[in-house]
């Protein structure tokens, strides 16, 4: 079977179907095959992002690693059909949730078998993990949690492996500010509570919602004929690079 890649978060904004498109492309560039799947039916962020790549590759003449695009079935239950298809070509599928409380969204959790949390770095975002006290003492896990763990149950229950889950920090200063120190020892803290681990993500940078209108990524600059990098550039390549080896998914070795 697939090992599924969940991205999910209920807030929008935290870069979701931007860690969505790096990572699947990046796994079809190391030799794996892919499908992505959008779950959101209705910004579908990530789904765009991935007709933007294949509307300009075909007007491009150019031949780039592209992911499988999914399509949700129909019905009460659109997920599974759509999971079964991709699942008679792919090693990967990737699932991009929706920034809100959807059906399908918890659907999609009791199904990862690695799930991604982008988020961006401040308390305003750590409050869908958990509550705190004005002090800063945790008080108890908050609705995304609480969900991601419901999740856990069901898995159990059904015979299936442990969710891996990882907590991505976006947007990231480049200062060491007090907020930043503060918000890193409370995930710190949490993790060892609820089970996940804790990555740096992307830094926040201009050249993403560059990439956007053309379905691109940072890995396919140099093959589109930009040949000098900038140092922003290529210090996003090694966040992609980084996260990709923090990932730790079965027989992805990181080559790029």
């Amino acid at each position: 079977m697939a090992h599924i890649i969940v991205v999910g978060n209920e807030k929008g904004g935290s870069g979701k179907s931007t860690t969505s498109m790096h990572v699947a492309t990046a796994l079809v560039r190391m030799g794996h095959r892919v499908g992505g799947l959008d779950l959101d039916v209705r910004q579908r962020s990530f789904g765009r992002y991935l007709e933007n790549r294949a509307h300009f590759l075909q007007r491009e003449g150019l031949d780039l690693p592209m992911p499988v695009i999914g399509t949700m079935g129909d019905g009460s239950d659109p997920l599974t059909p759509a999971l079964t298809e991709l699942e008679k070509t792919c090693d990967f599928i990737l699932l991009d949730c929706p920034g809100s409380h959807t059906k399908l969204s918890q659907m999609a959790h009791t199904l990862a078998d690695t799930l991604i949390t982008p988020m961006n770095d401040s308390f305003v975002d750590f409050d869908l993990l958990a509550r705190l006290s004005p002090e800063g003492k945790i008080l108890g896990p908050s609705i995304y949690a609480e969900m991601v763990w419901a999740a856990r149950q069901m898995r159990a229950q059904a015979g299936a492996g442990p969710i891996d889950w990882l907590v991505l920090r976006n947007r990231l200063g480049t200062q060491q500010m007090h907020n930043k120190r503060k918000v890193g020892g409370a995930l710190q803290a949490l993790s060892k509570r609820i089970g996940f681990r804790v990555a740096p993500g992307f830094s926040e940078r201009v050249i993403f919602r560059e990439l956007f209108p053309r379905g691109l990524t940072l890995l396919d600059l140099k093959d589109i004929g930009t040949e000098q990098l900038s140092m922003s550039n290529i210090a996003a390549r090694q966040e992609l690079r980084d996260l990709l080896a923090e990932l730790n998914l079965p027989g992805v070795t990181v080559n790029f």
